[in-house]
């Protein structure tokens, strides 16, 4: 499988989090990184054509960025808008990303406690990242579990560090497909006569 990672911060250079995953990755066999803000430039302009063979290149499209008002930085917009395109992603003969995988790895500054009902963000993270959610659904590829890491406003290096491990063991997991883990469950409940009479 060969993954593309699609990093969308403002300032690497300035981060903790982003850029300690993005190095990792960097180093990552099969894993091709971006620099969204250093590709795109100040006018947030991006070669459409380039951009498009990569993705084509590519089993699993990852999306990382910290979490900017409920949503990615404004870079990781201006690329969705002008890659995923009318009759490459969508529409008529739109059909180019079908069954490719979409992953997203994201930061947030608040802890995990805060992003559901009675906590002070009010929803859930698989809430707040419905729009990106539909984009995979719209565009015909596999929408895949998150991995987010929270509370980074007030994380220390050492928990900075004990993500990565987690992060990269999350980006290559193929069970991440939930068709992938489904095929295996049911093929071991078809191979296992007592699991089979459990379930039924």
């Amino acid at each position: 499988m060969k993954t593309l990672v699609l990093t969308a911060h403002p300032n690497l250079d300035t981060s903790r989090i982003n850029r300690a995953w993005f190095d990792a990755l960097s180093e990552a066999d099969n894993v091709t990184t971006r620099d969204l803000t250093t590709i795109g430039g100040p006018t947030l302009q991006f070669d459409v054509e380039a951009e498009q063979t990569l993705l084509l290149a590519h089993d699993r499209i990852v999306v990382q960025f910290p979490f900017y008002w409920y949503s990615a930085p404004p870079i990781l917009k201006a690329w969705l808008d002008q890659v995923l395109s009318f009759g490459f992603a969508y529409g008529p003969g739109g059909d180019k990303l079908k069954d490719r995988e979409f992953l997203i790895l994201v930061s947030t500054g608040g802890p995990a406690d805060s992003y559901h009902a009675g906590g002070y963000n009010n929803f859930s993270m698989d809430e707040l990242l419905k729009p990106f959610q539909q984009t995979a659904n719209l565009t015909g590829m596999t929408y895949l579990r998150p991995f987010i890491a929270h509370g980074m406003a007030q994380a220390d290096e050492t928990q900075i560090e004990a993500s990565v491990p987690d992060m990269l063991s999350h980006v290559s997991d193929p069970e991440l497909n939930p068709q992938v883990r489904l095929a295996r469950l049911l093929k071991e409940i078809e191979d296992d006569p007592a699991k089979a009479a459990a379930v039924s």
